[in-house]
């Protein structure tokens, strides 16, 4: 499978998946708290892992589609009239730039058409993409010690031609364009393989950019001292967008997130912006999965901890087996510190 994967990058993007048996559980809901005088639900939902637009695959281990799991509980969430508001707890490093932006619209789509506001509750990591993630809220509240941030797009390369080209091996792709093969790492390096690359990069990195300063313009502003509406400084905005991390207090200073406070400082948000003195709190599980006794229970499985890559484009040679399967080649918003899972 290892020598499948070096192939296949020459032709990426590639997504391998073997779906062998059919899902059809159903989402049910259990409460989780309530105030003395519910008037409404406010329904929370779990975002947990790497946000990649993927099918679980037996075959080649666990997994689950967090993109299709959001929106059918979007759904679910829409078409209750007792639904109120929705709470989005993010415990996040981040996903693919696609399927980042995909549950970003999603989002924004539920609540456009639905009219119920949506609050954005960072866990411990919501970085890069699961921030990219949180901006779809209209309030996002983050915990003290949350890692967000990492707003920006890194493309990592390996090169082993050299090193084989010392033990006598030596590689020649047959290419039917002198770009096919970019950033391929058994031939020698190419300079205008990386231009290529990194204007994806630049391309990536704008859109995150633009997307920050459409959401985020009136708290960034006052952040930097100007009055709502204001410009924001450049040399700011550079600052907060070179890919650093911030603490979600370090984020509220920045402007980056509304407040500071865990989950039930996001249900007191929620019922505010939903205009409701009490309300019950509610999660969606799965038919086929544990009942979650808590607002803290997790209701959607979690993709299996990967390596440090972050940001990246590449076929992850290391995620074959137990890692979960071969990983498609792909542009990623992803934060994952050396040694952590999500």
């Amino acid at each position: 499978m290892l020598a499948a994967a070096t192939l296949l990058a020459a032709c990426a993007p590639v997504t391998i998946s073997a779906t062998l048996f059919a899902d059809k559980a159903r989402l049910m809901e259990v409460e989780v708290d309530r105030d003395k005088a519910p008037a409404g639900k406010i329904v929370l939902i779990d975002i947990r892992g790497l946000i990649a637009d993927r099918s679980p695959s037996p075959l080649l281990g666990p997994g689950y589609n967090p993109v299709d799991e959001l929106t059918a509980r979007l759904r679910k969430a829409r078409d209750d009239r007792d639904i109120r508001a929705v709470i989005l707890r993010i415990n996040s490093p981040g996903g693919t730039v696609t399927a980042s932006d995909m549950v970003y619209r999603e989002v924004r789509r539920f609540a456009d058409e639905s009219g119920k506001p949506v609050v954005a509750s960072l866990g411990e990591v919501a970085a890069s993409g699961g921030y990219y993630l949180a901006l779809a809220g209209d309030r996002i509240v983050a915990e003290p010690s949350s890692i967000t941030g990492s707003i920006g797009v890194i493309i990592p390369t390996l090169n082993i031609s050299e090193g084989l080209e010392r033990i006598g091996i030596r590689s020649r792709a047959l290419v039917s364009g002198e770009n096919k093969d970019v950033a391929n790492p058994l031939e020698r390096p190419r300079e205008g393989h990386y231009a290529l690359l990194q204007a994806m990069v630049d391309e990536f990195h704008l859109a995150f950019r633009q997307l920050v300063v459409a959401r985020r313009a009136d708290a960034l502003a006052r952040a930097s001292g100007a009055a709502p509406g204001g410009a924001i400084p450049e040399s700011r905005l550079n600052q907060l967008t070179d890919g650093r991390i911030f603490t979600g207090r370090q984020a509220m200073d920045a402007g980056l997130v509304d407040a500071v406070g865990g989950v039930h400082e996001s249900f007191g948000v929620a019922k505010e912006l939903a205009g409701l003195k009490g309300a019950r709190l509610v999660k969606y599980y799965r038919q086929d999965a544990d009942i979650p006794r808590s607002a803290y229970a997790p209701t959607a499985a979690a993709a299996a901890p990967g390596s440090t890559e972050i940001n990246f484009i590449q076929i992850r040679a290391e995620s074959l087996g137990a890692q979960g399967g071969l990983e498609s080649a792909g542009a990623y918003y992803l934060w994952l510190a050396s040694g952590a899972g999500p």
